[in-house]
């Protein structure tokens, strides 16, 4: 797999350290962090980088109750186990935008003013190349504002950190938005160039071509959302994606966070063995999905405490979705093994991997989600891939990801090597295998996309707004009216810049909200 194993990790905490003259990405680097007061300051490019990329695993993929996580309740891959309003009654979240602005977003930009600068470009330059500096910068930031735009809708984009004084600024069209995104990402793709290797780079250690082929593979899926609102536009630049300088992931290729642990530990294993909370478990939708098509992802997406596995019966139990509060107390104290988010490939190889672990990585984006993807864009006659053939080398790849694919098999399998032969049997299923007279074909690769974004909730909310697949029943408890389809917007936005949340908010109805409705479509959400 084309990606480094970083040895070393820089905490959000070292963001008060990120002004000085000298340069280093190794948290062991750092020493004795007192400047010399008669010193001019200068933002230290490589650490607003390295700050960036230790924040997105914790960020975007598990977030530990933000986001991404209610993101994932309403996509049904979490429940919550004790304090069930997200997921039971879909109460009205207030995530404020505030430090995705502030925090990533503007470090990112700096690095970009930094490096263009001809009065500071030299003193960046110590960091590595401007135009990769940039670059990356630019790509990052389109990762993100991807992130917030499908979290929210309308946002604000163009001129994100000229507000007046009082922080009033305009909102940008999604529409707008997703174009503009599209032109960064082609641009920033275009603008690498041979200098030296780019530090603090903690997720393709200055690696050029794996940063191509990241910002391509984004560009794709981003594509991919417009499928049914603007698929002409979609499909154009899908095929950009796929035919721009790097092309896209292939096999064995990631974007993957690596921890290093000790003080820096992998974000599920944060959540459930360091802050020592237990407030989400893998849902029984999921799980038994997984378990009723004999896939042995079903082992790996949410192990049991204490839980071994076996083919003979079902050991991993999922949470029920949108119990009470009372009634998820209860299913908890009587069934102690729930699964948790993430468990281990050792439940059915002997050499697995445990994923649950202060050093388990974290991936931002997959090869196999980038196969699946253009598994679908096939079917949809926007490429000449063949459909079945990156179908099932997606589902492959994501086997191969939690390391289920191959490997030394425990004693309760009987012993002997396993080399592909479960993934065999379980593509070759007639309600898995396309073209079969069981299912319909999109619904199954919208199935294997919505399962390859696991644990990504964002991801995943994403997919099932835009296919309907799979097909989700909504709580029984809550009175919304349906399943969430955005985020409303933060209470901050309302008490700072009332005018302009009021003319985006409108736009968004349903249910019983007239206004900034959780029921409400994003732009690209169509019916």
């Amino acid at each position: 797999m084309l990606r480094p194993k970083i040895k070393v990790f820089l905490a959000a905490s070292l963001a008060a350290s990120l002004m000085t003259m000298s340069s280093c990405s190794k948290i062991d680097d750092f020493g004795n962090m007192n400047t010399n007061p008669t010193v001019p300051l200068t933002p230290l490019t490589s650490a607003l980088l390295t700050q960036t990329l230790s924040n997105v695993g914790s960020s975007y993929a598990w977030d530990q109750g933000g986001i991404s996580t209610v993101s994932g309740l309403y996509c049904q891959y979490f429940s919550e186990t004790q304090y069930t309003d997200a997921s039971a009654q879909y109460s009205k979240p207030t995530f404020n935008w505030d430090g995705y602005y502030a925090g990533n977003l503007k470090d990112l930009q700096t690095i970009i003013d930094y490096n263009s600068d001809p009065n500071t470009a030299a003193i960046a330059l110590a960091n590595g190349s401007n135009a990769n500096q940039i670059a990356i910068a630019r790509i990052l930031k389109s990762y993100i504002m991807w992130f917030i735009t499908d979290t929210w809708g309308d946002v604000p984009y163009n001129d994100i950190f000229n507000a007046d004084a009082n922080g009033v600024i305009p909102y940008t069209s999604q529409q707008q938005i997703y174009s503009s995104l599209f032109t960064e990402l082609s641009e920033a793709v275009a603008q690498f160039d041979d200098g030296p290797a780019v530090k603090g780079d903690i997720l393709f250690d200055g690696d050029i071509t794996m940063w191509k082929k990241f910002a391509n593979s984004l560009h794709a899926l981003m594509a991919l959302r417009l499928s049914k609102k603007d698929a002409t536009t979609g499909a154009a630049e899908f095929n950009a994606a796929l035919n721009a300088d790097g092309g896209v992931f292939e096999e064995g290729e990631s974007a993957t966070m690596d921890y290093p642990g000790g003080n820096f530990n992998s974000p599920v294993y944060n959540y459930y063995n360091i802050i020592a909370r237990k407030d989400y478990a893998v849902t029984d939708v999921l799980i038994d999905g997984l378990y009723n098509n004999y896939d042995d992802r079903y082992y790996v997406f949410g192990t049991g405490e204490g839980a071994t596995g076996t083919v003979a019966g079902q050991v991993i139990t999922g949470f029920p979705f949108g119990l009470t509060r009372d009634d998820a107390i209860d299913f908890l104290n009587n069934h102690a093994s729930f699964a948790r988010v993430v468990g281990s490939s050792k439940t059915i190889f002997t050499d697995g991997t445990d994923f649950n672990v202060s050093t388990s990585p974290v991936v931002l984006l997959s090869s196999s989600e980038v196969y699946l993807a253009r598994a679908e864009a096939a079917y949809l006659g926007w490429t000449g891939d063949d459909v079945n053939d990156m179908y099932t080398t997606g589902i492959r790849e994501n086997w191969k990801q939690w390391d289920i694919y191959a490997g030394e098999l425990q004693g309760i399998f009987g012993g002997g090597a396993l080399n592909g032969e479960d993934y065999d049997y379980y593509i070759s299923q007639d309600n898995i295998a396309l073209g079969t007279e069981t299912g319909d074909d999109y619904a199954k690769i919208a199935y294997e996309e919505w399962v390859a974004h696991y644990p990504k909730g964002w991801m995943g909310f994403a997919d099932w707004r835009r296919t309907g697949y799979p097909e989700l029943t909504p709580s029984v408890n809550s009175s919304l009216g349906g399943i969430p389809r955005r985020m409303p917007y933060g209470p901050n936005e309302y008490s700072l810049n009332p005018t302009n949340v009021a003319s985006s908010a409108s736009q968004y109805t349903g249910g019983s909200q007239s206004s900034d409705s959780q029921l409400g479509r994003v732009w690209w959400d169509a019916q």
